[in-house]
């Protein structure tokens, strides 16, 4: 892939996307009849909240050859999002999934192959195992497509897909020159790990310059009770983001973000160097909002942050960016 004016972004998202079937009636999944499609996955939910803010935006996956990959990749396309790296696999299929209304929690059912009942009784049914995605690996997705934008965002249910997988995000997030800032959602689904997640996704998580992880993941991950353990245990990022649900969201920026060298269409990227240290610790409350489903808050509370990193605005105003765009999503039954 040629870099150049034409092909430089401002984010590229790299993850398994899915085909997500909502209920069309409240109830258990037993006796719902019948489903409406739509499209579901951490990263493609980034790449299309950031498009719609006029961003230029990359998805970076795999989908099977399969009706369902070509629903995916033209849903997604419709966005604004760049699909021209998204490769097919002719035998693999394209990973669905079925939900009832309301977020999974950190410590809710639901493997790649399974279903489950989270904390808070929403059910969910993943028909994933052997997927596409699954089969991302070193060498298999176009490096010059990830590097050719200013901001690369990863998070760790990618990690949980496969081995390959895990390879994969070891090698992106891997100090070099010429990587993009990058930006990492722990994103913890204990049902997708068949192993201990913890010192994997904490080893990710300190090789990242942006770090977003719930309060109530950290805590089932490691154990950290408040931010501040959690900024303890991940001192490396220059920015780390700890969602509090209903109480807000906290920063922490003590760090610069480090230094990267200009994309190819000369744009630098943001830093907070330059902020005083009474800016670089900021905590926002949520606003109130009538949640409809939470389904990819956390999603569009990310983006939000980063559309407004990349206009290097203060850190408690990207705090307040991810609030509103979560915002708007908990008041659709959508991703």
């Amino acid at each position: 892939m040629r870099v150049d004016a034409d092909t430089a972004c401002d984010v590229v998202c790299l993850g398994e996307s899915m085909v997500a079937f909502r209920p069309t009636r409240p109830g258990p999944l037993a006796d719902v009849p019948s489903f409406d499609r739509g499209i579901g996955g951490a990263e493609s939910n980034v790449a299309c909240a950031m498009a719609a803010a006029g961003r230029r935006v990359r998805w970076v996956s795999r989908v099977g050859a399969d009706g369902f990959g070509d629903h995916l990749v033209a849903g997604i396309a419709a966005a604004g999002v760049d699909v021209s790296a998204v490769t097919r696999d002719a035998g693999r299929p394209t990973g669905v999934y079925f939900r009832t209304a309301g977020e999974r929690s950190a410590q809710g059912a639901g493997g790649s192959g399974g279903s489950g009942v989270t904390g808070t009784g929403h059910e969910v049914a993943y028909y994933r195992a052997g997927s596409a995605a699954s089969a991302m690996a070193p060498g298999t997705v176009d490096t010059a497509a990830l590097d050719a934008a200013r901001v690369l965002h990863l998070t760790g249910i990618t990690a949980a897909l496969s081995p390959g997988c895990l390879a994969l995000l070891r090698a992106l997030t891997e100090p070099r020159a010429g990587r993009p800032l990058v930006s990492f959602d722990v994103n913890y689904r204990a049902g997708l790990w068949e192993s201990a997640a913890d010192e994997v996704l904490l080893g990710l998580a300190r090789r990242a310059d942006i770090v977003f992880v719930g309060d109530d993941e950290a805590m089932a991950l490691w154990g950290a009770a408040d931010p501040a353990a959690v900024r303890a245990l991940l001192p490396e990022p220059g920015v780390l983001v700890v969602k509090q649900g209903a109480a807000g969201a906290a920063a922490f920026a003590d760090r610069p973000e480090r230094p990267r060298p200009q994309t190819p269409d000369g744009l630098e990227l943001p830093s907070l160097a330059e902020q005083s240290p009474l800016e670089r610790t900021a905590h926002v409350p949520a606003p109130t909002v009538d949640v409809v489903a939470a389904v990819g808050a956390g999603d569009a509370f990310a983006a939000g942050f980063l559309d407004a990193t990349l206009r290097e605005l203060p850190l408690a105003t990207r705090l307040r960016h991810g609030h509103l765009w979560a915002a708007a999503t908990l008041t659709d039954p959508g991703d």
